[in-house]
């Protein structure tokens, strides 16, 4: 609905890799540089880690959408927890081959005349493996084997494997050592620092047409990071409710207390869904049937009675912006056009 509102072309903290969207705080363009430098090496395995939400999918999207298609035949998998054999097949399937029913001798040997037909057309095969502390080491050995493919002394595949922090643990264990010997380049993907969270957020709300409204105050950006540490999507999920505010609101501004203020309704949020989850296991224990009911009831928790309190305030508050969102919607409506309903609003 903001979007609309603030005359946006689309959604700008949306948490769907978009290359479009590619921010270069100083983490990410350092990882650039190693996936460069590893890519022009040719062979081998290029690794990045990062937390989850750092921007490593992300990173891939600008990947592809940078490379030279022409000169480089580029693979990307996301895996699940799949063993050495399937691996081969998820391969063998992104090359384009046949993966159904094909015994692993005759699919080994289909995977490597592809390579080879790519590289006599003058095309490098790059494959690149999301996700990957979730592979278990049989697949990840397969991956090493298919980077032993080679022709005249030049390797027919190379691999960028990307994962979450504890692919770095994984890694270092005893029988991936042959693997280990193969990684050209490796890079961990930090979060972004305090003075890079403005840029990142100006860029991204560029990228749909901002024109400036709402606009966000240093405090805002401040208080913006501190709430997402500067892992980048969770900035995006934060920011995305901070545009549902101004927009609710009417607010040209997002200040330091509109974040403060969107946390504690996330923060709402999450107990109440906590609470959801937990009253239903509360309400299936036992009951002492047997026992007088002075003896059963336990008497009132202070605590408790503050955290209902606490919902019941913050569903009074959820029914309030539900309101002021549907006042919003009518006015659209009966106006005619988004630019009508925001002159009405604003008068």
């Amino acid at each position: 609905m903001y979007t609309d509102h603030f005359a946006l072309t689309g959604q700008p903290f949306q948490l769907t890799p978009d290359a479009r969207f590619w921010f270069e705080s100083r983490t990410h363009k350092k990882a650039m540089a190693y996936l460069g430098f590893g890519i022009s090496q040719g062979e081998g395995f290029v690794v990045i880690t990062g937390e989850i939400g750092a921007g490593k999918s992300t990173l891939v999207a600008h990947l592809m959408a940078t490379i030279d298609r022409a000169r480089l035949n580029a693979i990307s998998l996301v895996s699940t927890q799949v063993e050495g054999d399937d691996m081969l097949r998820l391969v063998a399937q992104g090359l384009g081959l046949q993966a159904r029913g094909v015994d692993k001798a005759a699919l080994l040997d289909a995977v490597e005349q592809k390579l080879d037909e790519e590289v006599r057309a003058g095309k490098r095969t790059l494959l690149i493996v999301d996700e990957a502390q979730n592979l278990p080491v049989s697949a990840l050995e397969e991956l090493r084997m298919l980077s032993n493919f080679q022709v005249r002394g030049r390797a027919l595949v190379q691999i960028v494997l990307l994962g979450q922090p504890e692919f770095r643990d994984k890694l270092a264990s005893p029988g991936l050592e042959q693997l280990r010997q193969r990684v050209i380049a490796t890079h961990h993907l930090g979060a972004m620092q305090a003075d890079e969270v403005e840029a990142y957020v100006r860029h991204r709300l560029g990228v749909v047409g901002w024109q400036g409204r709402p606009d966000f105050t240093a405090d805002a950006f401040a208080a913006l990071h501190a709430a997402s540490g500067g892992i980048p999507r969770k900035v995006n999920q934060i920011a995305n409710r901070l545009m549902l505010q101004a927009a609710v609101d009417g607010s040209g501004q997002v200040t330091g207390q509109t974040v403060g203020t969107v946390m504690a309704e996330l923060g709402a949020d999450a107990a109440q869904e906590h609470a959801e989850r937990v009253l239903p296991l509360r309400s299936a224990r036992p009951r002492l049937v047997d026992a007088p009911v002075s003896q059963v009831q336990a008497a009132p928790d202070p605590a408790v009675e503050r955290r209902i309190a606490a919902l019941e305030a913050r569903l009074a508050d959820q029914e309030a912006m539900l309101r002021r969102v549907l006042t919003l919607l009518v006015d659209w409506v009966e106006n005619g056009s988004p630019e009508a309903g925001r002159r009405t609003h604003a008068a």
